[in-house]
């Protein structure tokens, strides 16, 4: 990614009339970043506003000095989304097919991506992968496949949204292992304090505002308290009117 990363100046995003993130001023240029927060805290809106997949209601955001909401086709290279629920992802019946999609969205044709398909997959040791049906892999293969057709664009950035909530422990230490070995800028967005350990910074985020942002031990320990003491609490008690 360019030197000016992501930029959010002054962004908020509403939704049905609803606020959904409000005053969000953030210059992203670290090449590990974890964004936390509770369920319905803005997480995910924040990650769509910041791939361009939603426009802001008020402010500007950049994604290497462009608008991504404005020019989808080179956020290819430039923004790669990993959603918590592969099934919300995979287009295709096969895995061959869904690996060369994208690459064919970037101007390759049919033949030249389904022939980087079967590079992309024989250099990760999955060659028997390319005919399988994507509704047999399992969860973890289903994920690991969203990955690989991301990383098959190269693109400067990965988002991954909650990339570790549905898999099990052997699958989550491969999906790690993987991302470990990437050189592309990854923020990870989570409720869970360990899916970020390792990051250069961490943002907390809560009702849609920024909270918290700095160096991953001070901002998680404060945030672990703070959830450690609403889980003490019996706040959902109360059905709501």
């Amino acid at each position: 990614m360019a030197a000016s990363g992501i930029e959010l100046r002054g962004v908020a995003y509403a939704m049905a009339g609803k606020a959904i993130l409000s005053d969000i001023d953030l210059h992203l240029t670290e090449a590990r970043i974890g964004i936390v927060g509770r369920n319905g805290s803005g997480k995910t809106s924040l990650m769509r506003v910041m791939a361009g997949l939603v426009a802001p209601s008020v402010g500007t955001v950049l994604v290497a000095g462009q608008d991504p909401a404005r020019n989808r086709k080179a956020m290819l290279t430039e923004v790669g989304i990993l959603f918590q629920n592969p099934d919300h992802q995979i287009l295709f019946p096969t895995v061959g097919e869904e690996l060369a999609f994208g690459l064919t969205q970037m101007g390759q044709t049919d033949k030249e991506a389904r022939a980087q398909a079967r590079h992309l997959l024989a250099e990760v040791d999955r060659a028997h992968w390319e005919g399988a049906a994507t509704h047999t892999l399992s969860q973890g293969q289903r994920q690991y496949l969203c990955l690989l057709s991301i990383l098959a664009m190269q693109p400067a950035t990965l988002l991954l949204d909650e990339p570790f909530a549905a898999l099990d422990l052997p699958s989550q230490a491969r999906l790690r292992r993987r991302l470990a070995g990437l050189a592309q800028q990854i923020i990870t967005i989570s409720h869970d304090p360990a899916a970020v350990v390792g990051a250069d910074r961490v943002i907390w985020l809560d009702g849609g505002r920024v909270v918290q942002d700095g160096p991953p031990d001070h901002v998680l320990g404060v945030f672990t308290d703070e959830m450690a003491r609403i889980g003490g609490l019996d706040a959902d008690a109360d059905l709501s009117g």
